[in-house]
């Protein structure tokens, strides 16, 4: 019911950035938003945020989860490597399959 509420919205992106701010640092977030690679992530986020903020909810989570996934994309590798190592969840993350799609995203060649 809650979903696309307008204030929730805003205020989980407040502490969404302040969070990121208090991890790795208030220079390190600014040099992270702003990089020119990351400028068409840090965009569609901010733009994705001003629409949620006068209304227009959906349609801004739409751009904020691209933003999202634009900034976030070089830690998908990352994130893979961990969920391999997790004890029970790994063997799942290991098969065949599922393992291909993660060597795919880190730029591997795979034959498929």
């Amino acid at each position: 019911m809650f979903f696309f509420d307008q204030g929730l919205l805003a205020m989980g992106n407040i502490l969404f950035i302040a969070g990121v701010s208090l991890t790795i640092g208030l220079t390190s977030t600014m040099q992270f938003f702003m990089k020119r690679s990351n400028f068409k992530g840090t965009v569609s986020f901010g733009i994705g945020f001003f629409l949620v903020v006068i209304g227009w909810p959906f349609l801004g989570m739409i751009l904020e989860g691209y933003g999202f996934i634009l900034l976030f994309s070089g830690f998908w590798p990352t994130l893979a490597v961990f969920l391999q190592k997790i004890p029970i969840l790994g063997w799942l993350f290991q098969q065949p399959y599922i393992r291909s799609l993660f060597d795919r995203y880190r730029g591997r060649r795979v034959p498929v």
